[in-house]
């Protein structure tokens, strides 16, 4: 053994423990700290390639690449509502609680989600069955209205479909008005006879009655001959046309707790702040959900609608709710953005 190696052995042996343990844990550190560095690196990169990827199927296959887009995104959306509905369906009907402890958006939520469900259920069933998914999938991204609900919408496709509805809502404004028109005939003897025949006549001449005006017709409504138990057959399906509803069973029934879900609505409103608490996207969805058309409206006029709208529902007594049924008529019959879908 060399004099060196020696020195070397003996050098060694004269070091402390506590030393030699200390210079194995930095080691140690230092080799965590490298393979962590490496893990993270790899991880990147990964990331980087996976990314990289979708960009080329996305380019390759554009078509495909938006259809799985367009379902991965709604149904998930969709699921999300659909937890809410059934938590708050619990809540209505399984406690004491009832619907007027709901929000403003829970409200929507449990009256839109039933129809959705309804809507999308044969897409789900059939993209269930072996390979159907390839051609129920593109199917439905190509009648999107038919087949799918807004939760697989875009921003412009729920603007074009909302106004594509809310034009056939508009083509039973007429025909209600008519019906009010005709049964007129009943209230030669009562005190509101000249005040309803105002209202008539200012819808008439394309003008809208002030929401003082209307409440002060709201009696009216309350017993013959606007009451729901009192419109012809022919007047109720009308009004069941304008709010998006089916002419099938129960009509007055239906028409019925319409009016109370929209006054709780309303309600809501003004409890969570009022008109000016709402957003646009908002503000314009209240407003088209009561029959005016909010298309290249300013938001202080959308407002000022509401507002009136809302004066109204606020003093509308319970059995009187009928009012609430025809109140797009009264207050959104003549409205110029109304006519735009219709002229």
């Amino acid at each position: 053994m060399s004099i060196a190696l020696i020195f070397r052995h003996r050098s060694l042996a004269k070091l402390e423990p506590s030393f030699i343990i200390k210079r194995c844990v930095t080691h140690n550190e230092s080799s965590k700290e490298r393979e962590k560095q490496i893990r993270q690196y790899v991880l990147s990169r990964y990331m980087q390639y996976v990314q990289g990827y979708a960009a080329v199927l996305e380019q390759k296959f554009p078509t495909a690449m938006r259809v799985y887009r367009v379902f991965t995104i709604g149904i998930k959306d969709f699921y999300s509502d659909l937890k809410v509905f059934l938590a708050l369906f619990h809540k209505v009907n399984l406690t004491s609680k009832g619907l007027e402890t709901l929000t403003r958006k829970e409200l929507e939520i449990y009256h839109q989600l039933p129809r959705d469900m309804v809507k999308i259920l044969p897409v789900l069933l059939l993209s269930a069955l072996p390979f159907a998914n390839y051609v129920i999938f593109p199917l439905a991204y190509m009648f999107p209205r038919n087949l799918l609900t807004s939760h697989f919408w875009s921003l412009q496709q729920r603007r074009e479909f909302a106004m594509v509805e809310h034009k056939k809502r508009l083509r039973h404004f007429k025909a209600v008005f008519r019906s009010l028109q005709w049964q007129m005939d009943g209230l030669v003897d009562n005190q509101l006879c000249c005040e309803w025949e105002q209202v008539i006549r200012l819808l008439g001449s394309g003008l809208h009655p002030t929401p003082s005006q209307v409440l002060d017709c709201q009696p009216l409504f309350g017993n013959t001959p606007y009451h729901l138990n009192s419109l012809y057959s022919s007047h109720v399906k009308e009004l069941l046309k304008i709010h998006s509803m089916h002419t099938g069973w129960r009509r007055r029934h239906r028409l019925a707790e319409r009016a109370k879900l929209i006054q709780l609505m309303d309600i809501a409103i003004c409890k969570e702040g009022g008109v000016s608490c709402l957003s646009h996207d908002e503000l314009s969805s209240a407003c088209l959900f009561r029959g005016l058309n909010p298309a290249n409206m300013k938001r202080e006029d959308m407002e000022e609608w509401l507002q009136g709208w809302l004066q109204i529902s606020q003093c509308v007594h319970k059995g009187s709710r009928s009012l609430l049924l025809h109140s797009p008529v009264l207050l959104a019959y003549n409205h110029p953005s109304n006519w735009v879908l219709l002229h």
